[in-house]
């Protein structure tokens, strides 16, 4: 489930992941830009994924190790990546990171990522000076 919700992902359909949310889910993206901050609805996360896909057009996961623990009551999963896109300005982008999900009964309640934010924050900062404006937006936090 987790390999097939990063493949939608990369094929740019974030709807079967919001599907998969609880109401409540806690979305965190650290860092000090347009993407970062703490969501705690399914909507919030929604509007989140609509910026990061207008960011960051063709955004494209390769998952490296997919770790999972626990029961259906309390499942952790983990999920080290390598993401490449090509941003608006026509730069190469490339990061690294993790992504921790919880669920709960198949549910998923909980999403942190863990990536050198510092790479997107100075994508973001590229772009704002390109006159994207939403590269400069406050974050999504709902």
């Amino acid at each position: 489930m987790v390999r097939f919700s990063f493949d939608r992902l990369s094929a740019g359909d974030y709807e079967t992941l919001l599907k998969a949310c609880a109401p409540n889910v806690e979305h965190v993206f650290p860092g000090e830009h347009p993407l970062g901050g703490t969501r705690n609805t399914k909507e919030g996360l929604g509007r989140w994924f609509e910026r990061l896909y207008r960011l960051f057009p063709g955004l494209d996961f390769e998952v490296q190790r997919v770790l999972v623990r626990g029961g259906p009551w309390q499942t952790v999963a983990t999920v080290e990546w390598v993401d490449r896109a090509r941003p608006a300005d026509g730069s190469p982008y490339e990061n690294e990171g993790m992504h921790v999900l919880r669920f709960s009964w198949g549910r998923v309640v909980g999403i942190r990522a863990y990536l050198d934010t510092q790479k997107v924050g100075e994508l973001c900062e590229r772009l704002a000076r390109e006159g994207v404006e939403e590269a400069s937006a406050p974050p999504i936090i709902t």
